[in-house]
C-alpha cells in the first residue's frame, strides 16, 4: 500500500511538472525559462546544427535551420501529452490497475479521448480530467501561433524596410551614406524613434515568446539580430563621429558632462541594449551589466573603425575633427551592447556580414 502511494505521488509530480511547463511556455506573459522546454530546444538544436554542418554554404545551412523553431514548437504538445500519459499511468497503477500495460492503455485512451479503454472501479473524474487536458494543450498551441506570428510579422516588416536604407545584409555605413545622399542626416530623429519602438516591442515579444528568437527571416541574408546591430552602430556613429548642424551639437552641463549630440539616437541605443540584454537573460548569456571601455573591449577593432571613417570621408559626410575622441566615444556607446550582440549573433546563426562594407554572403 505505501508503494502505491509513491506511484500516485510520482504520477502527480510528472503531470504537474508538465502542466507547469506548458503554462510557462504558452500562457505566462513574463519571461520565464522552463527546464523541460529548454531541454527540448537544446536537443533539437543539436540535431539541426549537426545536419547544418554537413553543408558548406550558408544558404544551405540557413535552409535547414529555418525548420528548427517550427519543428520544436510542433514537438512540444506531443512531448507534453506523452509525459501526461506517463504521469496518469503511474496514478492508475497506484490506484489498483493490475499491470503497467493496462494502466498505460487506459491513460492513453482517456487522454486522446479514444474511449476504447475505461476503468470499472476507479474514480471517473480522473479519466474526465485527462480527457480535458489533451485538447487543452492542443488548443494552447493553436491560440499561441497567431499572436506569435503577428509579432514575427511586425519584426520582419522593419527588417525588410531597413534593407532599403542599409543594404542586405545591413551596414550602418551604407545607411548613413544613403541618408547623406538624400540630405536627411539632420532629420534622423524620427527614424531613431521608430526603432526605439521596435526595440521595445522586440523585448516584449521575444521574451514572452522565446521561440521567436530562432525564427529566421524570409531571406537568408536577413536577420533581426543583424538589423539591430546596424541600427545601434549607426546611432553610435551618429553620436560619436558625425558633425552635423549646430542645434544638435552637445551642450555642456553644470557638472561638466555633455548632452548627447542627438538625444533620440542615445535613447534608441539604450532601448536597444536593454532589449538585447533582456533576451540574453532568457538564454542565460553572461555579460557585464556596467561595462566600460577600454577595460571591457569591443569586437570592432580600431582598424575597422578607421576604415569606416575613411569611407564616410570619401562620401563628404561632415565628421568630428578629433578622431581619437570619436573612437573613444563610439567604443563607449558600443560596449553597452557588444557582448550580448555577439552572443545573439552566434545563438541565432545569423548570416555573416561586413561591419564596414557591402560584401555579399560568402559561398552563397
Amino acid at each position: 500500500m505505501p508503494l502505491n502511494i509513491v506511484y500516485i505521488l510520482i504520477g502527480v509530480f510528472i503531470t504537474g511538472l508538465t502542466l507547469l511547463s506548458a503554462t510557462r511556455t504558452f500562457v505566462s506573459p513574463r519571461a520565464e525559462s522552463d527546464k523541460l522546454t529548454e531541454f527540448i530546444f537544446r536537443f533539437f538544436r543539436m540535431v539541426f546544427q549537426t545536419a547544418a554542418r554537413l553543408f558548406p554554404k550558408y544558404r544551405q545551412k540557413d535552409r535547414i535551420m529555418a525548420f528548427y523553431a517550427p519543428v520544436v514548437l510542433l514537438s512540444l504538445p506531443p512531448v507534453w501529452l506523452l509525459l501526461i500519459s506517463i504521469g496518469f499511468t503511474f496514478i492508475y497503477y497506484g490506484l489498483g490497475i493490475s499491470n503497467w500495460s493496462q494502466a498505460f492503455i487506459l491513460s492513453g485512451s482517456s487522454l486522446l479521448t479514444l474511449g476504447f479503454a475505461k476503468s470499472e472501479y476507479l474514480f471517473p473524474v480522473l479519466e474526465f480530467t485527462q480527457a480535458t487536458l489533451g485538447p487543452l494543450l492542443i488548443a494552447l498551441l493553436i491560440s499561441y501561433l497567431p499572436t506569435m506570428y503577428a509579432a514575427y510579422q511586425y519584426r520582419e516588416k522593419a527588417v525588410n524596410l531597413l534593407t532599403v536604407r542599409a543594404g542586405s545584409p545591413p551596414s550602418p555605413l551604407q545607411m548613413l551614406m544613403r541618408f547623406h545622399r538624400l540630405n536627411q542626416l539632420d532629420h534622423l530623429s524620427t527614424f531613431w524613434e521608430q526603432w526605439e519602438n521596435w526595440f521595445v516591442e522586440l523585448e516584449h515579444s521575444h521574451t514572452s515568446f522565446s521561440a521567436l528568437v530562432y525564427f529566421r527571416s524570409l531571406q537568408p541574408e536577413h536577420s533581426w539580430v543583424n538589423s539591430a546591430a546596424a541600427i545601434l552602430d549607426a546611432a553610435a556613429l551618429r553620436l560619436a563621429v558625425l558633425d552635423l548642424s549646430s542645434d544638435l551639437r552637445p551642450h555642456r552641463l553644470p557638472d561638466g558632462s555633455e548632452t548627447p549630440s542627438d538625444p533620440q539616437a542615445a535613447i534608441t541605443i539604450r532601448a536597444g541594449f536593454i532589449a538585447l540584454r533582456r533576451i540574453a537573460d532568457l538564454f542565460k548569456v553572461e555579460y557585464n551589466a556596467d561595462p566600460n571601455f577600454p577595460a571591457d573591449p569591443i569586437s570592432i577593432t580600431r582598424a575597422q573603425f578607421d576604415l569606416a571613417i575613411s569611407s564616410l570621408q570619401d562620401q563628404g559626410i561632415p565628421l568630428q575633427g578629433d578622431l581619437e575622441k570619436a573612437w573613444q566615444d563610439f567604443a563607449g556607446w558600443r560596449v553597452n551592447y557588444d557582448s550580448v550582440l555577439e552572443a545573439l549573433l552566434n545563438l541565432t546563426m545569423a548570416p555573416p556580414s561586413s561591419w564596414v562594407g557591402f560584401n555579399d554572403l560568402p559561398n552563397a
